[in-house]
């Protein structure tokens, strides 16, 4: 017998190694024990909810309460429906928004407007 094969090989009559049955080959335990554990793909889905999802919420919410402040009488706006019209009448305490698009206006809700493009400078300085 060469040396490998005798290292490689247990004598006859051995006991199997300790922690695990000699026919599966590898011991439990390790790094492929903690990746299967269930608690441990929660803590890690916890933590992506964390690091990722709850600033990019909080960011959207800046983003709407920046984007209902900037609407007043008289700006550009464009609704979710694509709609492109001015805001002719806004009131603070209603959800309405009246807004003229050519020959026709419209009642829109606050939350139905995409973007908010206030260009009302560059008419006034034109005529």
């Amino acid at each position: 017998m060469k040396l490998t094969a005798i290292i490689a090989q247990a004598p006859d009559g051995a006991a199997p190694p300790a922690g695990g049955d000699p026919a599966k080959g590898a011991a439990p335990g390790g790094l492929g024990g903690i990746l299967g554990n269930p608690l441990f793909m929660f803590a890690l889905l916890g933590l992506f909810f964390l690091v990722v999802m709850l600033p990019a919420q909080r960011r959207q919410k800046r983003e709407a309460a920046a984007k209902l402040a900037a609407m007043r009488a008289g700006a550009k706006v464009v609704t979710t429906g694509g709609i492109v019209g001015r805001i002719i009448t806004i009131k603070d305490g209603e959800d309405e928004v009246v807004i003229k698009s050519d020959d026709t206006k419209l009642r829109v809700l606050k939350t139905a407007i995409a973007s908010v493009t206030d260009d009302t400078a560059a008419t006034d300085a034109k005529g």
